[in-house]
């Protein structure tokens, strides 16, 4: 629990059927790619779009006699990934064999952990709105090795089987079932993304399949999902189907949202809703079946016999910790403590590492978090997001981004001229206090010379001034004027006590 950020939980999604409501239950299985040059048991890269069967050696490909031999930093990495989500680290962990035929499974089995995992419990605070978080329970993680990939589309007759990925560590992340609804799983997974990419665990890259969704659906009637909160027992809840290898948060929720309102006609109607896997097809917007859901004596599970069980020490996972970085929760409470930020601004700049870092060197120059925050998030990224430009190649630097600040604040430029330097930092660069000075462009303060502006203005509009004395708000106009007339370089809060002053307001 953060200590400068209280929340409230969302309400549970409900949809309503032809004859009642129902709520929503989620629970999903995180494939993340451990961030590594070498897989789990092997030496091979996993380098991604090499040309296919360039990277696996005789262990990925099964060739006889060939052992395992397990990747120490993998290992390290997982530790590291459940160290972040406030997990119980277990220095007993082991691997076991999952046995299933697929043509892009040389050996026939998945070396996987069913029952001695290497991290346990721990749990991800899902952000949806500022004061609204779901706590999500993390029950365990494990580490395995994935598949290879089929390919179906090269020949009209033919599949082919590219082995590369086969034997690239995965960490499974397998949530409770404390997910409420379409956008809170969506969410979910951009979390937990966040947070392993703040380790360095895993890149979240879900376009290369890097980061990966199995979805448990289930819907149940209001009052029961309470129930099983207090039990713990899974017979409060309807039965679950889940929806294999999502790689898009869009897709993901669209693909619950379907499948919620199929278990429903099927109850309604008076018919079960058979535990199943099934295949979510965008094009179509459908959720179809692909096989009977299976359970862990399917796969006849067994130790795998060629590693023994890893043995970690206390001491090993100490060091690891004393090595993890300042988590997005974490900086989002230090962003609001420290600077003043609302929670949403926070949020904002600390969705990513790069955004972070980029704010804090900006507020080293500028002194002012609050104001800094506001050039970051309007000027700057609303300017990156116009041109397409990521901001690791920015053409502004923070420090210059942080000069401009500090210019603004000294009341050295006004607003509209820190937009004007902006503009010219932005296309041509150069230091913005040079760019200043060489180009007339500081603010007026001598009271004086805006008081002579504000004069003749007043002098010039007699009606203007009647009306102004009748109907106090429309003084911004004679404000308006006066930075008309010094090409918006007099000091704003000057003009308007000045003009305030004149006309006896």
């Amino acid at each position: 629990m953060l200590d400068h950020l209280e929340y409230s939980a969302p309400k549970p999604k409900v949809i309503s059927g032809a004859k009642e409501d129902w709520e929503l239950v989620i629970g999903m299985e995180i494939h993340a790619q451990v961030a590594s040059e070498a897989k789990l048991f092997s030496g091979a890269s996993t380098g991604f779009g090499a040309e296919p069967n360039s990277h696996v050696s005789f262990v990925d490909a099964a060739m006889p006699g060939m052992l395992p031999v397990i990747n120490e930093y993998c290992v390290e990495q997982a530790v590291r990934t459940g160290l972040g989500l406030k997990a119980d680290i277990n220095l007993f962990s082991a691997f076991d064999r999952k046995n299933y035929f697929y043509p892009d499974l040389p050996q026939g089995y998945q070396i996987s952990q069913l029952y001695h995992p290497i991290v346990g419990e721990g749990e991800v605070i899902v952000d949806m709105e500022p004061g609204v978080a779901r706590k999500v329970r993390i029950e365990r993680i494990h580490l395995e090795q994935d598949a290879g990939k089929s390919i179906h589309d090269m020949d009209p007759t033919m599949s082919f089987v590219d082995l590369n990925r086969t034997g690239v560590a995965l960490m499974e992340i397998v949530s409770r079932p404390d997910i409420r609804g379409p956008e809170e799983a969506a969410a979910y997974v951009l979390k937990l993304r966040q947070i392993l990419r703040y380790l360095g665990t895993c890149d979240g890259n879900m376009q290369n399949g890097n980061l990966r969704a199995d979805v448990n659906v289930s819907v149940c009637r209001p009052g029961q999902y309470e129930k099983y909160q207090e039990t713990q027992d899974f017979s409060h809840l309807g039965t679950r189907c889940e929806i294999k290898n999502m790689n898009s948060t869009r897709f993901i929720q669209a693909a619950i949202d379907y499948e919620a309102r199929r278990q429903i006609a099927i109850l309604e109607d008076g018919g079960t809703v058979d535990q199943e896997t099934r295949l979510y097809d965008a094009a179509k917007n459908e959720t179809r079946s692909m096989r009977s859901k299976e359970e862990a004596h399917d796969y006849r599970y067994f130790p795998c016999p060629d590693l023994l069980p890893l043995e970690i020490e206390q001491a090993w996972v100490d060091d690891i910790a004393k090595t993890l970085p300042e988590l997005p929760d974490e900086k989002k409470a230090r962003f609001v403590k420290d600077f003043g930020l609302s929670e949403y601004d926070a949020g904002v700049l600390t969705a990513d590492t790069v955004n972070a870092d980029f704010f804090e060197k900006v507020v080293a120059v500028g002194e002012d978090g609050k104001l800094s925050a506001n050039w970051v998030i309007n000027e700057l990224f609303g300017r990156l997001k116009k041109d397409d430009t990521d901001i690791t190649e920015s053409p502004v630097t923070p420090e210059q981004l942080g000069e401009i600040v500090k210019l603004i604040k000294a009341d050295t430029i006004s607003g509209k001229i820190a937009k004007d330097l902006f503009e010219i930092v932005y296309t041509e660069g150069g230091n913005p206090a040079e760019i200043v000075e060489a180009r007339g462009m500081k603010q007026v303060t001598d009271t004086g010379a805006i008081e002579a502006a504000v004069d003749e203005i007043i002098a010039a509009n007699p009606a203007q001034v009647e009306k102004a004395k009748a109907n106090p708000k429309l003084a911004g106009w004679f404000v308006g004027q006066v930075m008309k007339a010094t090409g918006g370089k007099a000091n704003p809060k000057a003009v308007d006590a000045l003009v305030k002053s004149k006309l006896g307001l």
